[in-house]
């Protein structure tokens, strides 16, 4: 029986690599030497492409190993420089899905917190005003609706900060579900969260074309009960907003 792959193409041509990767996946090596999601798919590459020697592929930005969804890889240095440019300007649109036990006190919102991070524990601290070495984080998010006692929020972070959204909505009091990092009362199984890049929206850094795109959620039965919450609310009046 074949072996399932980490991850699946949701998007593909000369300039870009857009997957959505499973859980549990680094997205670049780190120092416990698991294979990364770059490694993995640079020899997708070599294979597809039957390219000898070394592969350019760059991540563009990064999931958390526990996070779920949809990652950019630049294929050539110009695609790489445009998109993370794209990312820097924050002129792209994320939208997350979380699934947190505790109904947020609002039905919608904006949360802005000031986030120092601990290098050394991975973990960052987030307060309500800004304190020296902080970074400002934004993001706005929306309840979806409730199943089996736990609540989906759609989540779009409106910088781009290291465990933002897992920081602050545990600072909420909605610590996402197996986020035991951030206040959640215990782990799920293999250590994932579920939290999860659920769409993007960004112009195509060479080709100048709108880009929306999509990541199905990962095979998971609780997962999979929250689908018919989606009410895809990224209608045409979305696509000329960005941040």
């Amino acid at each position: 029986m074949k072996k399932r792959l980490p991850y699946s193409v949701v998007y593909e041509d000369n300039h870009l690599l857009i997957v959505n990767k499973d859980p549990g996946v680094l997205v670049q090596s780190d120092r416990t030497g698991d294979p990364s999601l770059t490694e993995i798919l640079k020899d997708y590459i070599k294979e597809k492409y039957n390219k000898p020697g070394d592969v350019f592929l760059n991540p563009i930005h990064r999931l958390d190993r526990p996070v779920s969804g949809l990652v950019v890889f630049g294929r050539t240095s110009k695609a790489t420089e445009r998109m993370a440019e794209i990312f820097r300007k924050r002129l792209v649109q994320k939208t997350y899905w979380a699934v947190v036990r505790k109904h947020p006190t609002e039905k919608k919102g904006r949360l802005v917190h000031y986030l120092i991070k601990d290098e050394a524990k991975n973990q960052v601290t987030t307060y309500d005003d800004e304190v020296p070495g902080s970074q400002r984080a934004e993001l706005t998010y929306r309840l979806l609706g409730k199943i089996n006692e736990h609540y989906l929020l759609e989540v779009e972070p409106i910088t781009g900060r290291p465990h933002q959204i897992r920081a602050q909505l545990a600072a909420m009091g909605c610590p996402i579900r197996g986020d035991a990092k951030y206040g959640y009362d215990r782990e799920v199984p293999d250590k994932k969260i579920y939290l999860h890049a659920r769409r993007l929206y960004f112009i195509h850094p060479v080709k100048k074309e709108p880009l929306i795109l999509r990541a199905g959620l990962p095979p998971d039965p609780f997962w999979e009960e929250f689908l018919e919450l989606d009410d895809e609310e990224f209608k045409d009046k979305n696509l000329d907003f960005i941040y």
